[in-house]
């Protein structure tokens, strides 16, 4: 496997998701040594004692106690209190995969060296994700400002320990070897040495939005393959009802140039190429817009998930904790870097695209149900309607899914509790609009599953009457795929499993893979 390098400045989402799911990761030589200055200056203000001016989370309290000054004596004791404190998530812990990709990013931030951290911290966390130590993070608890301060609380209490004793009390919990234990057991067994943190350390550690980026992260690339495999479905639904490709036609898209048009038409005549099925009836002009519209509609999304992953490639490589230290200039300056909105307000965006793409796919759906729009097939495609129902209850999940989409939808950055006595008085509550997106992803994953499902029974029943009519390129490359997992029905049967394959085909990628293969797709 490939070693994912740290240096503060060139992750790329990509990379995140490959540790996320399990390749290795090294701090740079050169990060660590531009992380020395800082640690060097916070020693400096230490050696000073009382002499030394009151720097926020260094020698003074957190939020509104910032007026509360402490001797910096006190600072290792400090920055333990603070993390044991902050651990006070609640909820089902967060997928392992999310907790890796959140301890590389967190990992990342403090490697640019304007955080007070030493290397030794950053190669902690490194060594648990090489060694396979994943802390249990509960899913809630985050106002995505003032940073993912509770979840990152339950990473940090893994990786560091009290400052007199190194015990199992107050460790918090990870996984081992897919065992659950606490963290000093984890560690141990790991053999990694737990971290004495020193001046600004804990803060440094829970004091920015990784939690949040991680989940958007993971969502958005998965959100990326979505949007192809929508495409794949409509492709079969073209086929299934022998609809109109004159929609997809490049000209019509040069004189309206968003790119994500153009992708979506490209996509569909690139899979749709040597079919006989589409354009075949000669009294079709034009198709419905959830047919001829889909490259406005998948493109607008396509465009607006472009946006959310340049928010997301800028916060990776970002620096989000407050105070940050920059030696050169001898100073500490308070700011706002932990604040969520410039992820939270994208991920709201992402929801809204993606509910959008289900709402699309679950039209097309429906209309492959009704005998009346689906061009001479059965209702609910069922062999003998009446005698069996067919796919009539995947298109209820369908539409059941999008309406609790759009439930789920509602931005969560519009909202806003003030905390810390007024100090922090507008945050994001970006972490549960990511978890809100990820959900809702899921939900889309699951109807373009059944909408390929539905397309793909609908191509059969259609080929019955023209055994000999070939198929497009890609659009036969996804209906024979389909087909070696998931048989034609023929008579009703419980479709639980049949949408649960389709939906892993389509999560796992292994649909897109097999129809790229034949034909590219952008």
């Amino acid at each position: 496997m490939a070693t994912i390098v740290v240096d503060g400045h060139s992750l790329t989402p990509e990379a995140v998701a490959a540790v996320a799911a399990g390749e290795p990761a090294a701090l740079s030589p050169t990060a660590a040594e531009q992380m020395l200055p800082a640690c060097k200056w916070i020693e400096k203000l230490g050696a000073a004692a009382d002499a030394a001016p009151a720097v926020y989370g260094i020698n003074t309290g957190f939020g509104s106690l910032k007026s509360e000054r402490f001797s910096i004596s006190e600072a290792r004791r400090v920055s333990r209190n603070l993390i044991v404190s902050h651990c006070a998530g609640v909820g089902h812990p967060l997928p392992p995969k999310i907790v890796r990709a959140a301890m590389l990013l967190r990992a990342n931030a403090l490697a640019q060296g304007y955080s007070g951290i030493r290397p030794r911290v950053i190669e902690t966390i490194l060594e648990m994700l090489n060694r396979g130590v994943i802390p249990i993070v509960p899913a809630q608890g985050s106002l995505g400002a003032s940073g993912d301060l509770a979840p990152l609380s339950h990473i940090a209490i893994v990786l560091s320990r009290d400052p007199d004793r190194d015990t199992e009390e107050d460790s918090g919990e990870a996984w081992y070897q897919g065992v659950r234990m606490s963290g000093y057991q984890a560690m141990h067994k790991a053999g990694i040495e737990r971290v004495v943190l020193e001046a600004k350390e804990g803060l440094a550690l829970n004091n920015g939005v990784q939690i949040m980026t991680a989940i958007a992260l993971l969502t958005l690339l998965r959100a990326e393959a979505l949007l192809k495999a929508h495409d794949i479905a409509l492709a079969l639904h073209i086929e299934a009802t022998c609809g109109v490709r004159t929609a997809f036609d490049p000209r019509i898209a040069k004189l309206r140039p968003h790119t994500g048009h153009a992708t979506v038409a490209n996509n569909l005549l690139a899979l749709l190429q040597g079919s006989e099925l589409a354009d075949s009836d000669p009294q079709r002009v034009q198709d419905a817009y959830s047919i001829r519209c889909a490259p406005q509609i998948a493109g607008a999304a396509r465009d607006g998930l472009a946006h959310v992953r340049c928010a997301i490639e800028t916060e990776i490589n970002s620096v989000t904790d407050n105070p940050l230290v920059f030696a050169d200039a001898g100073e500490v300056l308070s700011g706002g870097n932990f604040h969520g909105d410039p992820i939270g307000l994208p991920v709201d965006y992402m929801k809204i695209l993606l509910c959008e793409l289900g709402n699309l796919s679950e039209r097309r759906v429906s209309r492959l149900m009704d005998r009346h729009l689906n061009f001479g097939l059965t209702p609910y495609l069922a062999r003998k309607p009446g005698v069996e129902s067919g796919f009539m209850i995947a298109s209820y999940t369908a539409s059941a899914l999008v309406a609790e989409s759009k439930v789920l939808a509602h931005p969560a950055s519009i909202d806003t509790i003030p905390t810390s006595e007024n100090q922090e008085d507008i945050v994001s509550m970006g972490t549960h609009g990511a978890r809100q997106a990820m959900q809702i992803l899921e939900n889309i994953e699951r109807v373009v599953a059944i909408e390929l499902l539905c397309a793909a029974q609908a191509v059969d029943l259609r080929k019955e009457n023209v055994p000999h009519a070939m198929l497009g390129r890609g659009s036969q490359a996804a209906h024979e795929f389909l087909r070696k997992s998931i048989p034609v029905l023929t008579r009703d049967r419980v479709l639980a499993g049949d949408m649960e394959k389709a939906i892993e085909l389509v999560r796992d990628g292994e649909l897109l893979a097999a129809v790229s293969a034949a034909v590219p797709l952008e």
